[in-house]
């Protein structure tokens, strides 16, 4: 049974950076590009491939990795108490991953021409909209250190 999904979002740029390999592939620095993709992806491929239910992805998204990092209840539930974090997710909206659109300060995805059904309308922390329809609407700075407990296996 799948318990959490990981990701090593590292984005070096083909130009300048992963192109130090052409010679040397143990020059390639390692990881890919695609945190900004994540949340589509796996709805994608899990709830509309009716791989996982939408209860599970939730708990793979959200819930387990609080848990995991030692950040459950704060974060991963809705809940008196706990951060107003929220994704208004539309299970119909359309895309097409491209990297000129993406917002990740990197030249490529690899998952360019990708085309998926399931994404955020609205991306919601702490009570303020950071995302609406595709435009980052939030501030550098806004962001809060939080205080982890002891990782708690699952």
């Amino acid at each position: 049974d799948l318990q959490v999904i990981s990701t090593d979002h590292c984005p070096f740029n083909f130009k300048g950076q992963k192109d130090l390999g052409k010679k040397d592939f143990s020059q390639i620095p390692n990881g890919a590009p695609g945190i900004e993709n994540r949340l589509c992806l796996i709805y994608n491929e899990g709830v509309n491939k009716k791989r996982i239910s939408v209860n599970r992805f939730v708990d793979l998204v959200s819930t387990t990795p609080a848990k995991l990092f030692g950040l459950y209840p704060e974060k991963g539930t809705v809940a008196v108490g706990s951060d107003a974090d929220l994704a208004l997710f539309d299970p119909k909206k359309s895309y097409t991953i491209r990297a000129k659109t993406n917002h990740q300060n990197v030249d490529y995805t690899p998952y360019e021409g990708y085309k998926g059904k399931g994404a955020p309308r609205v991306v919601i922390a702490q009570g303020r909209v950071l995302v609406k329809d595709g435009k980052f609407l939030g501030r550098p700075g806004q962001g809060r250190y939080i205080k982890r407990k002891p990782i708690r296996l699952i």
